[in-house]
């Protein structure tokens, strides 16, 4: 488990065990080669993308693996994931490096494009509503 602040997802990826490491590097790759127009940062102590504000997909270190989460993938027509939560979220969880399949997240990038509900005014609505997108 991280113990430390990081900054960057750079130093976030380092901070992991060797196969974590590999886990979070495949994750991130896959991320970055398809969502290149994303804001990525450090958000509550994860890598997380964003479109206009509102987060779509990140990942964390949990005790036995990493998990990537999709904050609208409950609404995804990909298969896949499973529900996280009690919003709209789901997850896909990795313990080895082999399990990561760059074209499945690729899927779900894609359909986070256009799949959103906004989490970005959660806290100011009240409530949680579906962005309608092009």
């Amino acid at each position: 488990m991280q113990r430390f602040k990081v900054d960057t997802i750079d130093a976030f990826n380092a901070a992991q065990a060797p196969g974590d490491r590999e886990i979070c590097d495949l994750i991130r790759a896959a991320i970055a080669a398809n969502l290149p127009e994303a804001e990525s940062k450090i958000w509550h102590a994860h890598p997380v993308w964003f479109l206009a504000g509102n987060p779509i997909v990140g990942y964390s270190k949990l005790k036995s693996c990493i998990r990537l989460l999709f904050w609208s993938g409950q609404s995804f027509t990909a298969s896949g994931l499973a529900p996280e939560g009690t919003f709209k979220a789901a997850e896909k969880r990795y313990t080895a490096p082999e399990e990561v399949d760059p074209a499945e997240i690729a899927r779900w990038v894609e359909e986070s494009r256009t799949v959103q509900w906004d989490y970005k005014n959660l806290m100011k609505k009240g409530r949680l509503e579906r962005l309608t997108l092009p």
